[in-house]
């Protein structure tokens, strides 16, 4: 089977599809000359004699390439008798006079189809080798047989995508609209992408048609940039580029071998590629798996695997091309060409914009058109242009942990001033990571990576996911609660495959990552005693380093400091510890849990600020003494607290001392 010819110019287009149906009529006549012998054969000699048979159908020269019915027989082979065949089941599609000739040549005038019987009769060089399940007319599906008393009496159709094909029509084969999604879409690349896509191409140019030809894996990276790559490559080849996701992979194998004969037939005839999408988040991801790997070492053609983590087939060779996600460089050049003019209060915003959001060509084309649609005033470009980018990751990362609505302020948290310190410190940190790491070298003297991550440990109620809040509002970053719950499976390999994607849909948006109480997965290693432990303590090492190389700000809480391995500890950048209040912070925090629209009446903070309650129990109390002050349509009072405070304590199941609530209720 030889590779789809190239299309011709676009002004050389309407004369070859003219010229085309011309040879294409010709060839016609000259079946229909051919049965009308063989109806006269077979009825009498002796009557009017035939009409000679015509010259054979010329094409002319200069018109990009044959007639569609030539390039065809090349293309799969087909003998003499074959490419007949193929012409006579499209002859009776396209003329009714064909039709009728093959009802009167079969003696038969419902008999509008031709058959086997019939070529063999009919048509010159006829070989019985051409009915065989492996002929090139059957294998490839190019005619398709109905029911008959005996296989040469059949009625043969030619395939629809087939007949499309021959009247000069590009049509895909609409059973495979439901597996595929033809790419159109090409972005800019990165220079290290575009050597990538240079070097495939020049490998597939040097492969031979008469050989295995080999896999061509692009691993790692972002998928739409692997896409891009693959789009690259097929532009500077002249093909098209068709997908085939992991999710729409039939698992059947008898589903699978007719997907994969129908595509191979479809790449010579529109002349295209296939890219095997191998990553899916779906339930029945592990039944496509096998699917995926039988589909890619026996498909023909040019095949892409689009794959994070490279893999093995042991049928079929591939070549292997790591796709690395373009750095904080690469994506500052692809924002200056997509904001280009670029606003001069953007130019130094450029640089900033590229190290929290890891973005590639095609999303940061995207995120650049979607800031001029907005249509905002210079001022608010530098906002607008990073709201956009904080956005853009976000609907992938809600499908793997819990956003958090940030409503906090530095106000709110109460705190001592050396950790109020640390906060500011880490906020320091994060913003200022690309200058330090990048631009004053420090990212070249370790190898740990540029992971900024913190630990909030303190009894609960003492402000760590409010600092967290904190943090993010001063970063103007989303911050994302992860459930362990739903991350931790007892299923080997499986806890590493959820926190690379949870992290890896993290990077593109630089969010704030919040692992609540960490404790429960950092705890002490346990001595190795079967495979469990040891890979329940291969799953803490690995989401260390993950964090570590995480270019955003993870933050982990923890009620239970000391219950946490010495050895985690070192490998956090920040450990913060939040003491329970005294009265002092907690007179501060009573001064300002009450919105301003609250109305309050004869409130002593010091009386209140006895009572022995972390910040998360105030802030239930003032909650639940507003509703009840509401319910009784009064001010927020003292005698409202107590109530409030006497259902907290029986929440926490500890007593009510007389000391602390001594004089709330006195004129």
């Amino acid at each position: 089977m030889k590779k789809g010819a190239d299309s011709p110019p676009a002004p050389l287009r309407r004369d070859w599809t003219a010229q085309n149906q011309a040879y294409l009529s010709c060839e016609l006549e000259r079946l229909r000359i051919l049965l009308q012998r063989s109806s006269a054969q077979g009825h009498n000699a002796g009557g009017e004699a035939p009409a000679p048979l015509s010259a054979p159908a010329s094409f002319p020269a200069g018109l990009g390439r044959p007639p569609a019915l030539v390039t065809l027989c090349e293309t799969f082979g087909l003998s003499a008798f074959e490419r007949d065949i193929v012409l006579l089941c499209a002859g009776v599609e396209m003329e009714a006079g064909l039709a009728r000739a093959c009802a009167a040549a079969q003696n038969d005038p419902q008999m509008l189809n031709p058959t086997f019987s019939l070529a063999l009769a009919a048509l010159p060089e006829a070989h019985w080798s051409a009915l065989l399940p492996t002929s090139p007319l059957r294998d490839w599906q190019l005619i398709q047989m109905g029911e008959g008393r005996t296989l040469t009496l059949c009625p043969l159709r030619l395939d629809e995508r087939i007949l499309h094909y021959l009247a000069g029509l590009q049509y895909p084969d609409s059973r495979l609209a439901g597996h595929l999604a033809w790419e159109a879409v090409r972005a800019a690349l990165i220079p290290a992408h575009q050597e990538i896509s240079e070097r495939i191409a020049s490998a597939w140019m040097r492969s031979s048609a008469d050989t295995s030809l080999p896999l061509l894996q692009l691993i790692g990276g972002d998928a739409a940039e692997r896409q891009a790559i693959a789009s690259a490559v097929c532009a500077r080849l002249g093909l098209q580029l068709a997908v085939l996701p992991l999710r729409a992979m039939p698992a059947a194998p008898a589903e699978g071998e007719t997907l994969r004969r129908l595509w191979e037939r479809e790449a010579v005839l529109s002349g295209a590629a296939l890219l095997l999408d191998a990553e899916d988040d779906g339930d029945d991801a592990r039944a496509k798996e096998a699917a995926l790997e039988r589909l890619a070492q026996q498909i023909q053609g040019l095949v892409f695997v689009s794959t994070r983590e490279r893999r093995a087939f042991a049928r079929r060779p591939s070549l292997n091309f790591e796709i690395g996600s373009p750095g904080a460089e690469a994506q500052a050049v692809l924002w200056r060409q997509a904001l280009h003019p670029l606003p001069p209060i953007l130019a130094a915003r450029i640089a900033p914009l590229a190290a929290q959001f890891r973005m590639g060509a095609l999303a940061i084309e995207s995120a650049a058109a979607q800031v001029r649609s907005l249509g905002c005033a210079e001022e608010d470009l530098p906002q607008a242009l990073w709201d956009v980018c904080r956005a853009h990751a976000r609907p992938r990362l809600e499908a793997l942990a819990q956003p958090v609505h940030m409503t906090a302020s530095w106000e709110d948290l109460v705190l001592p001033k050396p950790q109020e310190q640390t906060l500011h410190e880490i906020a320091a940190h994060v913003r200022q990571r690309h200058q330090v790491y990048t631009q004053w070298g420090f990212c070249e003297q370790g190898a740990r990576g540029s992971g900024i991550t913190a630990l909030f440990a303190g009894g609960s109620g003492t402000g760590k996911t409010l600092a967290a809040e904190v943090l993010a509002g001063e970063l103007r970053l989303d911050l994302f609660r992860i459930d362990l719950s739903s991350v931790v499976s007892k299923y080997i390999g499986e806890t590493e495959k959820n926190l690379r994607k949870l992290f890896d849909a993290a990077e593109e948006s630089g969010a704030v990552l919040l692992f609540d109480e960490a404790d429960a997965l950092f705890g002490k290693r346990s001595e190795v005693k079967d495979s469990h432990d040891r890979y329940a303590n291969i799953e803490v090492s690995y989401l260390l380093q993950r964090m570590e190389a995480y270019s955003g700000l993870a933050i982990l809480t923890t009620n239970l400091k000391n219950g946490m391995d010495t050895a985690f500890l070192r490998r956090l950048r920040f450990v913060v510890p939040f003491p329970f209040p005294d009265a002092a912070q907690r007179a501060v925090i009573w001064q300002r849990i009450f919105p301003a629209g609250v109305p309050t009446q004869n409130l002593d903070c010091d009386k209140l600020a006895r009572l022995n309650i972390a910040g998360g129990s105030i802030r239930n109390i003032a909650m639940n003494a507003a509703f009840l002050a509401a319910d009784a349509a009064q001010a927020v009072q003292m005698r409202h607290l107590l109530q409030a405070a006497r259902s907290e304590y029986a929440k926490l199941e500890k007593p009510l001392t007389d000391s602390e609530i001594a004089g709330w209720l006195t004129a």
